[in-house]
């Protein structure tokens, strides 16, 4: 039987099932790849999807993601006025041998997550800040009940 997909939980923190496969699966699943015009000589690297939470107050939109172990400067957050695309790397120190782990559980490499917004926001008004790995992004919301006056200029 071939190998299924990874799960999101795999995929979001790099665990691995333990399962052996023989000869055969092994083959099936190269098979399967060179049908989809994907290289069976070098594996894409996996994206994680970043987990967050997203909540409303009077006035804005927050989400929350943890990016632990990810320098701010590394984050790319591009905001629109109805979505918002948070993209980073997390980047592994090879100190330690394969071999030598007993669990190897963290998310390592990319990752991103698109989040659409239940309302318009300000985009110029959006704020992000990270404190102990935690990401918040405050976006204002867009008040469509807003009124202002405009005075005629005669020229």
């Amino acid at each position: 039987m071939a190998k299924n997909k990874k799960s999101f939980f795999e995929r979001l923190t790099g665990s691995i099932k333990v399962e052996e496969y023989d000869d055969a699966d092994d083959a099936l699943r190269a098979d399967e790849k060179s049908q989809n015009g994907q290289s069976i000589t070098a594996e894409e690297p996996e994206s994680g999807q970043l987990a967050v939470d997203v909540f409303q107050n009077q006035d804005s939109i927050v989400i929350k993601a943890m990016v632990a172990g990810v320098r701010p400067d590394s984050l790319d957050i591009s905001i629109t006025r109805d979505m918002v695309t948070i993209k980073g790397t997390r980047e592994e120190t090879r100190e330690i041998n394969d071999e030598d782990y007993f669990f190897k559980e963290l998310f390592w490499g990319t990752f991103s997550r698109t989040i659409l917004l239940p309302q318009e926001v300000e985009v110029e008004e959006a704020e992000a800040t990270e404190v102990n790995g935690l990401l918040t992004i405050k976006l204002p919301k867009v008040d469509k009940g807003r009124q202002t006056k405009l005075k005629v200029k005669s020229l």
